[in-house]
């Protein structure tokens, strides 16, 4: 009877035991880096992005370039002043440095507006793309039962994880059910 006893109080022992290591939460990891880099969406977008930056690029290289004319067109002006032209000479240098602060003012101004530019086509493009992989890393989660997934990826500044034993990397996973081309995964 006694080791009956003894043989039920193990049994339940180990019911226990692996009730609880099954009810532990599964954990796996992604990195959205090495999704985003094989994404051809994203390469598109990149591709945009870069090619609307040199676009505003160029239109303030050649508000630069007009104000380099402008002031060397002045300093040539003021190299030949003399008294019989001093008046003269002085009010075009006047006016022609006025024009100068203007043409400042207006190369700052677009430089401010191409950053704004840039970032809001940058939202425009990416956000999309950022919903659609988030969406499917959640799905990717669901079907493996995972409870958390984290990013790994240096981008998002969650490159603080010091030691990592384990977990479902799901990043091929979601790449190929998103149609990312494969290419292999940097390691750290």
């Amino acid at each position: 009877m006694k080791k009956l006893i003894t043989v039920f109080i193990a049994g339940v022992g180990f019911f226990f035991t692996s009730n609880l290591i099954n009810a532990q939460q599964k954990i796996g990891h992604v990195n959205s880096d090495e999704v985003f880099a094989n994404l051809s969406e994203a390469k598109t977008a990149e591709s945009n992005v870069e090619a609307f930056t040199k676009t505003k690029q160029a239109e303030i290289e050649k508000l630069i370039n007009t104000y380099q004319t402008k002031l060397k067109a002045a300093q040539d002006k003021e190299k030949t002043l003399s008294e019989a032209n001093k008046e003269t000479i002085m009010k075009e240098l006047t006016a022609a440095q006025t024009e100068l602060q203007e043409l400042g003012a207006s190369i700052e101004a677009a430089r401010t507006k191409a950053a704004q530019d840039i970032s809001q086509k940058q939202n425009e493009l990416f956000t999309p793309i950022q919903k659609k992989v988030a969406s499917m890393i959640s799905t990717v989660a669901k079907e493996k039962g995972l409870a958390y997934v984290f990013d790994i990826a240096t981008s998002q500044g969650n490159n603080n994880i010091a030691y990592m034993d384990g977990g479902e990397d799901i990043t091929p996973t979601v790449k190929s059910k998103l149609g990312a081309t494969s290419a292999p995964a940097k390691t750290k």
